[in-house]
């Protein structure tokens, strides 16, 4: 005859082995709860493929200099053609009318197709500068050799691209650059660097480097205080065009 509590045990032993392990779920549950961050939700920013995402600041779409004010004041000397600017030579550079401190940026460039007679620093030259100050290279650097800190891509005279990604002159290349602005103490003194990442047409050519102090042609740089400041776009007495630029504060 059978045991009846042998058989109360054995029926209610699969209740009794599914108790520990829906106990042991239950604890992993309440453990991965502790990581988990809800607040604050992330706010939603549109995209779409070739336009600025919906929270950017467009300084350039093509169709006029609204966000831009010349180096020296006055009239802007750069000419306005199929939804591109190109630099006058001699007639300088470009800023932005607002401020900023630290932003994602796109900006598309293109030196000229013509280099016969020009090499090294002489061909296509321009540059971006960040904060006015701060200058991310814009050459011809499709087989033309110059000093690897001065090509494009380089963060100039401080840090080499890790790569050559340039195109052939004449045609559109693009900068995607994630900018973080010094810090300054209320006396002046230098808290934290600037530092800057740079992909190059999608290639990553500058990887969060520390800017060692304002773009100078000589000499060592060394950081002065400042606050948020315009971009500037450069006047190196090359006809270099530029088009579909863009920002976000971050």
């Amino acid at each position: 005859m059978m045991d009846y509590r042998m058989a109360a045990v054995w029926l209610l032993a699969p209740a009794l082995m599914a108790a520990p392990v829906a106990a042991q779920e239950m604890n992993r549950k309440a453990q991965s709860e502790v990581t988990e961050i809800w607040e604050p939700v992330p706010r939603s920013v549109a995209t779409s493929e070739g336009r600025p995402p919906s929270d950017a600041v467009v300084l350039f779409d093509g169709t006029g200099f609204d966000a831009w004010e010349a180096e020296q004041g006055g009239k802007i000397g750069w000419s306005l053609e199929e939804d591109a600017m190109t630099v006058a030579s001699g007639s300088g550079g470009i800023r932005t009318k607002e401020a900023f401190c630290d932003v994602q940026m796109h900006v598309e460039w293109r030196t000229p197709a013509e280099t016969e007679g020009f090499d090294g620093q002489d061909r296509g030259n321009s540059g971006i500068f960040l904060q006015e100050r701060y200058e991310i290279q814009v050459l011809d650097s499709s087989d033309n050799a110059t000093y690897a800190n001065g090509q494009a891509g380089s963060v100039y005279k401080q840090h080499p691209p890790l790569v050559n990604a340039s195109r052939a002159p004449g045609e559109w290349q693009s900068y995607d650059i994630l900018f973080e602005a010094p810090i300054f103490s209320e006396h002046g003194a230098l808290r934290r660097p600037a530092y800057v990442t740079v992909l190059q047409n999608g290639v990553v050519v500058q990887n969060h480097v520390q800017i060692q102090g304002p773009t100078v042609w000589i000499g060592a740089p060394s950081y002065e205080a400042h606050g948020c400041a315009p971009i500037f776009l450069q006047d190196h007495n090359s006809d270099v065009s530029y088009r579909n630029i863009w920002l976000r504060p971050i």
